[in-house]
C-alpha cells in the first residue's frame, strides 16, 4: 500500500519548446490528415498563428520535458508492476509550433482497490504556455498491481 502523505507532492516546473517536426510527427503517428497539422499556410488560413498540437499531444510533453525527481522511485513503485490506468484531458488555449509550455505534476489522490491489491496514483498535469496562459490539463491514473 502506498504512503498516502504524498498526496499535494508537486514537481518543479519543466519546460519543453515545441517544434513544427515534432507536431508533424505526431499527426502522423496517430492518423491525422487535416492539413492544418501538416502545412503552415492552411494552419494561418484556419485561422493558428502556426502549426498547431492534435489534441492529444498534450500528453506528449510530459515525455518531452521528464520531471528532474523520479516520484515514481519516491513513492517506491517497482514500474515493473505499473499498468496506465487511465488518461483524461482538459483543454485550454490551442498549444502551436513555436509555444514553450510549462508543465508542473501534482499528486492529486492515492487509494486502492481490491484489499490493497492494486494502488491507484492519480497525477494532475497542468501546462502553460509562455504567456502564463493554461494550455491544459491531463490526468494520469497510474495502477500498480501489489504482491
Amino acid at each position: 500500500m502506498l504512503d498516502r502523505s504524498f498526496i499535494g507532492l508537486e514537481t518543479e516546473p519543466r519546460s519543453v519548446a515545441v517544434e513544427a517536426s515534432q507536431l508533424r510527427f505526431f499527426a502522423r503517428a496517430t492518423g491525422e490528415n487535416n492539413p492544418i497539422y501538416f502545412d503552415e499556410a492552411a494552419a494561418r488560413a484556419a485561422g493558428h498563428a502556426a502549426l498547431p498540437a492534435p489534441p492529444t499531444f498534450l500528453f506528449c510533453l510530459a515525455s518531452l520535458a521528464p520531471e528532474a525527481e523520479n516520484v515514481m522511485a519516491r513513492l517506491g513503485v517497482d514500474m515493473g508492476r505499473v499498468l496506465h490506468g487511465e488518461q483524461s484531458f482538459t483543454y485550454g488555449e490551442r498549444i502551436c509550433a513555436g509555444d514553450t509550455i510549462t508543465l508542473t505534476t501534482r499528486i492529486s489522490d492515492i487509494y486502492d482497490k481490491r484489499g490493497g491489491a492494486l494502488d491507484f496514483i492519480v497525477q494532475d498535469t497542468e501546462a502553460t504556455n509562455q504567456n502564463g496562459q493554461s494550455v491544459g490539463l491531463t490526468r494520469t491514473v497510474i495502477v500498480v498491481r501489489n504482491g
